[in-house]
This record gives structure tokens, C-alpha cells and sequence, in this order.
């Protein structure tokens, strides 16, 4: 059976299944109390008539009431509208005809082009692989950016957060990986972006080469809390049919913090206590699922990319706490260079790859080490330096550091147009080392 025969004879099945009617009891913010519904926890309803519906997520169930939130604006939506259970929960087209595709939270096209056609159609929700089925992290995945291909190297299945303030370059950093990375396919979820970003980061940053290996799902901050909650899946799980037929995948979501304030509006929504920060104890827990869903697979791996939004500047808030202790490595980005107009702004010496030895050899780990030393010299005498106080001679690590800053300078700085390819990198970092006569 074709996979275009299967749909249509789904779409017979279903409109034949018998229809379990009910009705609106009570609308409470974003909440909607349903009565007399046959449904399951993650089943989809339709609320309204056929002109006016919209759908909803059952996300609580008490007794014989099932407490709903929209995947739409609730106008004319009140007590007493009728209410129909669809059978099932929401399901995501998943196949080849996505490639250059961009969707809604919804998996819905929303880029003007055809209808999507020859897709298989799956469940939004998927066990992570088992444990002992998953391949290791040993090859490298190069991401076209000189400070993370050399001294925060990121491995082919790897999970990397990128964890800044607000304005600090998260967006720009991953349009640049985006356009240099050697990944088979790129899926990149836009989570509670600003409308105005979206057109540009698909015309701009991405352009007609980088959308034609890429599938886009972007849920804007004005969406229901619902669907942004739900994009983050469906870009994750469109991410795993790739795996599963054996491509190597880039998944890059920004960000991970809004769809963890979607989790908490949806949470509190349904009467789920605030503990951390206002965050009810089930965020934690969707990070986790969301989260162990990506890396390597039996077959296949998602690298995932992950930006975390530190409120306030402060990286051990909950969200990027709970963050950083799931993923496998973290790229922290600084305001401080941000303002000096240093981009990209990665402050190498606070970041780190947890799977760093794995995927480099004894050379590169110690030309990477020689420069991080040179850096953390740097950094230790600073203050001396700008005050007038150092002694040159005191530490010979930072003499050459500051005789050579303005290479070191040059190395981290790359343009938001500019790709380098890893060798290019670790070459340019050899030489680099040669020139300041660092000891390896």
C-alpha cells in the first residue's frame, strides 16, 4: 500500500469511527472543562462548530471532567459549545517531502508551498533509545565555528547548550552553525520568537541553500502556550525519523528556557503547585523527556543544540541548572564581549564539552590546553594590567599572552557570514602556537 493509499484510507477510517459528543462546562484563563467525552491523557478534542472549532490537548483528568487547553484563540469558545473527541492524540507527517519545508508548532506548512504529500503520519510522543542500544560519541561533528571546533569541540550525537542573557548573540551564533556544519539534514525549532526574526533567520541566515537541507518549526511568542510546548517535540521528533533511517541530524532549538515557560503556564493552568522560581515540578521532568530524546541512536545520531535564556544573567537559575546537568557540554556566552563587539561572544574558558577527549586526538587536546592556558594567564593578570600593577616577567604564560593578544583576538573573532572548516581551524590554531613558541 502507497503511503498517499494509507492516508486517504485513515482518513476513511476515521471519519467512519463513532463520535463521542460532549459539552464546554467552564472556561478558566487558558483552561477548558469538558464533560461527557470519552478521552485519554494527550487526546485531541475539537471544541465548537465546524465554522468556529479549534482544537485542544487533554491535559488532566478529574472524574468525569477532562481539563483542556487550546491549540488556538478561544474567541467564541463558551459554556455549553459542543465538544468532539478525535480518537487519538496529535500526530506529526514525518518523511522526505519536509526537506526545505517550514511548519508551525503543529507540524502544519505555514511557508505558502503544497501540501505535504507520500508522508508517513506518527505520534508526537516516542521513547528515547534504550541506554545500551545507543552508539558512543566518538567523531567529531563540525559546526563552522574556530572557538567551538577547537576549544569546545562538539561530537556527532552530542546534546550542547548555549546559555546566555538576553541580546547576547545566542541567535546569531546558531545561524552561523547552521550555515557550517557538516550535518546530513538540520531541523531547527523556533520557539517563542519574535514574528519579525522568523522571515529573517529563513531568508537571511539560512537562505535558499541552508532551507534546502533544512526543515524549519517555529511557534512565535504569541501562540498558545500549548503549541509552543509542542513545537519543541515535533521538531524533536521529525529529527528522530531522520535517525532512524540512518542520517546524521543537527537539532537546533531556541530556545529551551521558553518552551520550559510554556510547560509552566500549561502546568499552572491546570492547578499544578509552583515550587522553584513558579515552575511546577512537571517543567523538570519535560526538560528531562525532551532532552534524552536527542544523541546517538542505533542507527544514526541528533546533535542536539540547545539555547538556554539565564535570567538576569544568572546561570545557576533553575531552568539552566536543570539544563546543564541533562546535556553533555555547554557553550556559555558573555555580555561583556557583546559590548566590546567581539562576535562570536563565547567565553571559552567557562565553557566545556564533555565529550572533548572522545573525539580528538592527544595533538589537539594539547594545542587547545596550550591555548586555554594562555587565556586563563591572560585573564588571572588583567586587573593587574589595567591598574598598572603587574610586573612583566611575573608569569611568563601571560607575557606571551599579552605579546600575542591581538592574534589570540583574531582567532576567537570570526564573522556571522565567515565558515571554517575544522581542519582549517585546528590549522590556524597550530599556527598560532608556533608563533608564540607556547610548549604543547
Amino acid at each position: 500500500m502507497t503511503p498517499l493509499l494509507r492516508e486517504r484510507v485513515g482518513d476513511m477510517t476515521r471519519a467512519a469511527a463513532p463520535r463521542s459528543f460532549g459539552r464546554v462546562t467552564t472556561v478558566v484563563g487558558l483552561r477548558v472543562t469538558v464533560e461527557g467525552v470519552d478521552a485519554r491523557l494527550g487526546d485531541l478534542v475539537r471544541i465548537g462548530s465546524d465554522r468556529d472549532a479549534i482544537f485542544a490537548e487533554v491535559v488532566a483528568i478529574d472524574g468525569e471532567r477532562l481539563n483542556c487547553l487550546p491549540l488556538g484563540p478561544l474567541h467564541g469558545i463558551g459554556a455549553g459549545s459542543p465538544v468532539l473527541a478525535t480518537g487519538g492524540p496529535l500526530m506529526v507527517p514525518v518523511g522526505g517531502a519536509l526537506r526545505g519545508r517550514v511548519l508551525d508548532g503543529l507540524a502544519r506548512p505555514m511557508d505558502g508551498g503544497e501540501p505535504l504529500r507520500g508522508c508517513d503520519w506518527v505520534a508526537l510522543d516516542a521513547a528515547p533509545p534504550p541506554a545500551l542500544d545507543r552508539q558512543r560519541v566518538l567523531a567529531p561533528m563540525t559546526l563552522g565555528v574556530r572557538a567551538l571546533d577547537t576549544l569546545v569541540p562538539c561530537g556527532r550525537g552530542q546534546r550542547m547548550g548555549i546559555f546566555a542573557g538576553s541580546g547576547v548573540g545566542k541567535s546569531s551564533l546558531m545561524s552561523m552553525i547552521t550555515r557550517g556544519t557538516t550535518a546530513e539534514i538540520t531541523v531547527v525549532a523556533l520557539i517563542g520568537e519574535r514574528g519579525r526574526e522568523v522571515r529573517e533567520f529563513i531568508e537571511n541566515d539560512l537562505g535558499p541553500e541552508g532551507l534546502a537541507n533544512a526543515i524549519v518549526v517555529v511557534a512565535t511568542s504569541d501562540q498558545p502556550p500549548l503549541v509552543r510546548l509542542r513545537a519543541g517535540f515535533v521538531a524533536t521528533r521529525i529529527a528522530e525519523w531522520y535517525r532512524d533511517q540512518g542520517s546524521d541530524v543537527l537539532l537546533l532549538m531556541d530556545s529551551l528556557t521558553r518552551t520550559a515557560m510554556a510547560q509552566r503556564e500549561v502546568g499552572l493552568s491546570v492547578g499544578e503547585p509552583p515550587a522553584t522560581r513558579g515552575y511546577p515540578p512537571s517543567v523538570f521532568g519535560t526538560l528531562a523527556s525532551l532532552l534524552e530524546r536527542a544523541g546517538p541512536g542505533a542507527v544514526g545520531s541528533i546533535t542536539g543544540l540547545y539555547t538556554v535564556l539565564v535570567e538576569g544573567d544568572d546561570h545557576n537559575e533553575p531552568i539552566a541548572d536543570a539544563a546543564r546537568s541533562i546535556l553533555d557540554g555547554h557553550i556559555v556566552l558573555d555580555r561583556r564581549l557583546a559590548t566590546a563587539g567581539h562576535f562570536p561572544t563565547i567565553e571559552p574558558l567557562d565553557s566545556i564539552s564533555r565529550v572533548a577527549n572522545a573525539v580528538t586526538t592527544p595533538e589537539q587536546r594539547a594545542q587547545a590546553t596550550a591555548l586555554r592556558r594562555l587565556l586563563a594567564a591572560h585573564r588571572e593578570v588583567r586587573e593587574l594590567v589595567e591598574i598598572g600593577a603587574y610586573v612583566p616577567g611575573t608569569n611568563a604564560e601571560a607575557d606571551i599572552a599579552r605579546a600575542k593578544w591581538p592574534e589570540i583576538q583574531s582567532f576567537l573573532r570570526q564573522d556571522l557570514a565567515e565558515t571554517t572548516s575544522a581542519e582549517a581551524a585546528w590549522a590556524h590554531l597550530q599556527s598560532l602556537l608556533d608563533a608564540s613558541e607556547v610548549s604543547l
